[in-house]
């Protein structure tokens, strides 16, 4: 089966096919599909794949990911580890934000990388994310709870908050999973013993009143007539003794 997958800019067609196409090939091993084609002039690029149970369908449902992470500016081996079930890919149009304005764009932009990038850089550690900007867009690959969080944060400064807010919303998010994990990690399961007897095992003394009550019960409807019954009625418990009086 042969399917077209995105197209990647002219300026990352080199990227994608690497150095004697060790790229292409990383990600034919990588996906497990038959061939992948790719257009050097176009950037069209279309991937064959085998027969149905000769590929896994997650990675043929992640390969489209891979590809367009790359082709906005993604780093081939960050981009393939996207294979690896825990990864996912987000994308971010600043065009949502400021419109098809390529300074309002750049504006955006300078204000998510930061002065020497210690902007981008904070976003990525807290979140533990790998983040690119490219153009209009800003591609995001890491695990699921920092890749939401990561991507809140990329909006929140695409929509003109300060850069003090969105770091506090970053660590208090952090501490957050934090102080879940912790609680995750520290859960037991404790093995209780049933409790056998019923409620009056709860009760010191409650027991044995029980059982004398029990007896005396018994007693009363044991037959006069027989005599094995009677006889045992009359045995007396270890707890049961018989006193004489004069009156």
């Amino acid at each position: 089966m042969r399917q077209a997958l995105p197209r990647v800019p002219k300026d990352r067609i080199a990227v994608l096919i690497g150095s004697k196409g060790a790229t292409a090939k990383s990600i034919r091993e990588a996906s497990g599909c038959e061939d992948l084609f790719i257009n050097s002039e176009t950037g069209d690029v279309e991937v064959q794949w085998g027969n149905v149970g000769s590929y896994d369908p997650v990675k043929a449902m992640k390969l489209p990911d891979v590809i367009k992470a790359i082709g906005r500016g993604m780093a081939p081996k960050a981009a393939i580890r996207l294979f690896d079930d825990r990864h996912f890919f987000e994308m971010v149009d600043l065009r949502d934000f400021v419109g098809k304005r390529s300074n309002q764009q750049r504006r955006v932009r300078s204000r998510i990388i930061g002065s020497q990038g210690k902007v981008r850089k904070l976003i990525e550690n807290l979140t533990d994310t790998e983040i690119t900007i490219y153009k209009s867009t800003v591609v995001i690959i890491g695990e699921q709870e920092g890749l939401f969080a990561a991507r809140q944060a990329i909006e929140m400064l695409a929509g003109g908050s300060e850069h003090g807010s969105v770091l506090g919303y970053l660590e208090k998010d952090r501490r957050r999973a934090k102080l879940s994990n912790r609680s995750l990690d520290t859960i037991e399961l404790k093995s209780q013993e049933p409790v056998s007897g019923g409620f009056e095992n709860l009760v010191p003394g409650l027991s044995e009143v029980s059982d004398r009550r029990s007896r005396r019960m018994r007693a009363s409807q044991v037959d006069p007539e027989d005599e094995e019954a009677v006889a045992e009625m009359m045995e007396l418990s270890e707890d049961e003794n018989i006193s004489w009086e004069e009156e």
